[in-house]
């Protein structure tokens, strides 16, 4: 269970990781999409900071995944500019691949493979008689 100042500091460099990712740095990506942050989740202390990237559209996603982390430290000194301001310490970034979207739409074209019969049709079922209901007061 996350404290309210992480999920505050979660929720501000999410915001602002995204902009240094798209418009500071997009030198980094060569032409490419920058990629969208889906999570952070800061430790207790704040020291460090758990950033799921999404990598779907661009390429190869362990290759932009290692670009990424090679430049990790000019990505934290950007950030570091744009929070001056509102966090007194600015986390170590720990980068990783969130591949929950291509999960859910490997389990979806799965799901769209299988072949479910209709459910039975019960024989007793009369439509004359009007169900009953139950009474409330005697």
């Amino acid at each position: 269970m996350e404290s309210k100042r992480q999920q505050k500091m979660a929720s501000l460099l999410q915001q602002e990781l995204a902009a240094v990712l798209q418009r500071d740095l997009p030198h980094l990506f060569s032409g490419g999409l920058a990629p969208g942050i889906s999570t952070v989740k800061v430790t207790p202390d704040l020291g460090q900071a758990r950033v799921y990237l999404s990598l779907l559209l661009g390429g190869d996603a362990n290759e932009r995944l290692e670009i990424i982390k090679d430049n990790a430290k000019e990505i934290r000194h950007a950030l570091a500019k744009r929070i001056r301001k509102t966090a007194r310490v600015v986390p170590e970034l720990i980068f990783f691949h969130d591949d929950s979207a291509s999960y859910a739409a490997h389990m979806d074209q799965v799901l769209g493979t299988l072949h479910i019969p209709p459910a039975p049709k019960d024989v007793d079922d009369s439509d004359d008689e009007k169900p009953t209901r139950p009474r409330l007061f005697n």
